[in-house]
């Protein structure tokens, strides 16, 4: 039986995080955010009291793209979100296993969210901070790693939350993962991104090394279509094989655009570096769209969703659109990652390929990137976009005394590059043995005296316990 536990305690940090350069993705451009950091104290029956921690930046305007929400705005949101479930984390008194104390707050979480004007995918945001950190001090009560922990279902996941599957489904998919040597990075190529030249798409400084390059579209498919051409023709310049994905952040209005981007990737010469080497294209139509949107002749490619996976339920509808994949971030859920892998393979068994796809949001260096990527490395994911590494100048605007920690602790994951302590790509991949310290793939914590407190929101939130 898996370990019931009862949370003590939930605190909220947040570290201010300047980027190296603009991002732009869909209809927003960002330079900075803060990262949020969440300390949890638990008890464990029989066990007795652990602390875990987890990490992640409050993105703007990915959570909730409505136009009439600012940045900020969506920004608030997140620690709305976080509050919320806080107050119904801590409102759970009894004993519970990880994923259960999950499975009876989400359906409330989303409600109270609801009412404050904040969508289920920044919903989920406050549960999956907190299930990061409850899931990082009950591995080191036990003192397990995220990996063995996982494959003997330390949390307890169940199929209460997935009706088409059953217990067994999940148990099965766990008890046969194995920890990967290896990650391959997928480099993120931005609107904004250099694509010639020196720090261009080909520079091996700039990639990295990396075999798998993710190219961000505006919705314009013309416009896109001739960035391509570009792209491209830089890609076919490396001294190896690669491999791409598109990823449009909801920019594509309706199936008409997206067939004329389509049409140009399937005719156009001067495209087929990209088309060639096209392994999905990533949410290209609004979410609201998607759902009412049968991908029809299109699906003879594969197409995921990222944006859309605003629930349990999300990728049997949108599988039913025609779509194959959709994305795993731990910002929107390890326990729902873990549940669309399990469908993932149990569909492609039964038939055609699914699959799942490791996208990164807001993925800093530190206990961020360690769980994301452990979390991915778990499910089967063997490429990951790692944006963060290359927006973000190594680890910013932590202490320096706190960054060298992390390198002592996890020297195959960083190096001391430049003057500081960095992401250690090898070859175009990340290496994960070291994250295999008992814990959720950290062996250290941030030095708490250092981060300050959660801003509080402006809005005043309602007791969110009925």
């Amino acid at each position: 039986m898996p370990p019931r536990l009862a949370v003590r305690d939930i605190a909220f940090f947040e570290r201010p995080v300047t980027f190296a350069r603009p991002f732009r993705f869909g209809a927003v451009t960002i330079d900075a955010a803060p990262q949020a950091f969440v300390l949890v104290e638990i008890d464990v029956e029989g066990r007795g009291r652990a602390v875990g921690a987890s990490a992640e930046l409050l993105a703007p305007k990915w959570f909730d793209k409505r136009p009439h929400v600012s940045p900020d705005e969506t920004v608030e949101q997140l620690r709305c979100s976080l509050l919320i479930a806080r107050q119904l984390y801590l409102a759970h008194r009894n004993f519970d296993t990880a994923f259960g104390l999950h499975a009876a707050c989400i359906a409330r979480q989303v409600k109270h969210c609801g009412k404050e004007d904040i969508p289920p995918l920044a919903a989920a945001y406050g549960l999956a901070e907190i299930d990061k950190a409850i899931l990082d001090a009950l591995l080191r009560a036990t003192s397990m790693n995220f990996f063995d922990g996982m494959v003997q279902n330390i949390a307890g996941i169940d199929a209460r939350l997935s009706g088409d599957l059953a217990d067994g489904d999940i148990a099965t998919f766990l008890g046969g993962r194995r920890r990967p040597e290896r990650v391959a990075v997928r480099h993120t190529v931005g609107l904004d991104d250099r694509i010639e030249g020196d720090g261009g798409v080909a520079d091996a400084k700039a990639n990295a090394g990396a075999r798998y390059f993710k190219l961000k579209l505006g919705g314009d498919p013309v416009g896109d279509a001739d960035r391509l051409v570009r792209i491209g023709g830089e890609l076919a310049r490396l001294p190896y094989d690669y491999k791409v994905t598109l990823d449009a952040n909801e920019q594509y209005a309706d199936l008409k655009a997206l067939g004329v981007l389509i049409g140009r990737l399937e005719r156009d010469s001067a495209l087929r570096p990209i088309a060639s080497k096209l392994l999905y294209v990533e949410q290209p139509m609004p979410r609201s769209v998607t759902r009412k949107s049968p991908l029809g002749a299109l699906a003879k490619y594969d197409f995921i969703v990222d944006e859309a996976d605003d629930s349990y339920n999300a990728f049997p509808a949108v599988r039913a659109l025609g779509y194959r994949g959709i994305s795993s971030k731990s910002c929107k859920g390890i326990y729902k990652s873990i549940v669309n892998a399990v469908r993932a393979a149990k569909w492609s068994a039964e038939g055609a390929p699914h699959f799942i796809a490791g996208e990164d949001l807001s993925c800093q260096a530190g206990l961020a990137v360690q769980q994301d990527l452990a979390l991915g490395a778990l499910i089967g994911i063997t490429h990951a976009e790692r944006n963060g590494h290359h927006y973000v100048d190594g680890f910013a605007g932590t202490p320096a005394a706190e960054a060298e920690r992390f390198l002592a602790a996890h020297s195959d994951l960083y190096e001391m590059r430049d003057g500081a302590v960095r992401l250690a790509i090898h070859g175009g991949d990340l290496l994960t043995g070291s994250l295999a310290a008992p814990g959720f793939a950290s062996a250290v914590h941030p030095d708490w005296s250092t981060i300050a407190p959660l801003a509080q929101p402006k809005t005043i939130l309602k007791e969110q316990t009925a």
